[in-house]
């Protein structure tokens, strides 16, 4: 199994100066609220509450951590961002943690990649097309999942896929790589994902787990 399974939480934050001052790995997730980040979460670390899913959307103002490690090693640091866009929530309140989010996109040395959770049935509204933009100053990698995908027909999942792909495909590289040596791997790529379904889940592992230089398919014994 993953090492991912053994994710536990860490701590949580709710300024950038209380950021825990590590050298290892961090993969962070982000997406607009009810996009489903929390579930994502769980189901890829195969734990029902790891991540807190609320059922008001915008309730998780923090940043969490969760540690990936085995035997007394530690990997890295999945951080669940505060999921941003919900109108409900008050001015002052989404100012705060919208700028928390974005502070620590740009600012946070240790982070790896990004992982950007979107609804495959309405994918880069204006707040995830903004928080692309935020990020990729910072030359890191961009994965995209395309969460619900039970949701749409396999016909439509396949014009999702292809659309998003191709969208992430045309904005300019950021991170140093030559774009024009076909072995250089994309610096955004995108899947299809269900946690309902479990569909992606394994391919969605192995994105991270190469990211976090994770051993793969490891059998972990608690």
């Amino acid at each position: 199994m993953s090492l991912l399974h053994q994710a536990r939480f860490f701590t949580t934050v709710n300024h950038l100066r209380d950021l825990p001052p590590t050298a290892v790995p961090e993969v962070a997730f982000a997406g607009r609220s009810n996009a489903g980040k929390s579930s994502a979460l769980n189901i890829l670390c195969n734990q029902k509450r790891l991540a807190f899913s609320s059922k008001t959307p915008g309730r998780t103002q923090h940043i969490n951590y969760f540690e990936i490690a085995h035997l007394e090693h530690l990997y890295g640091y999945l951080v669940d961002l505060p999921g941003y866009g919900y109108a409900e929530v008050g001015g002052g309140v989404k100012v705060h943690w919208q700028q928390l989010l974005g502070d620590y996109l740009v600012q946070r040395p240790q982070l790896r990649g990004l992982v950007l959770v979107m609804d495959s049935r309405r994918p880069f509204t204006d707040l995830d097309c903004e928080l692309i933009d935020w990020f990729m100053p910072t030359g890191r990698t961009i994965h995209v999942l395309l969460t619900k995908a039970d949701k749409l027909t396999r016909q439509e999942a396949t014009v999702v896929l292809r659309d998003t792909q191709k969208r992430l495909a045309a904005l300019p590289r950021t991170d140093g790589l030559p774009s024009d040596d076909p072995a250089t791997p994309p610096q955004f790529t995108a899947q299809l994902f269900s946690s309902l379904k479990r569909t992606g889940v394994e391919a969605a592992q192995r994105v991270l787990e190469d990211w976090l230089a994770i051993p793969a398919r490891t059998t972990a014994k608690k």
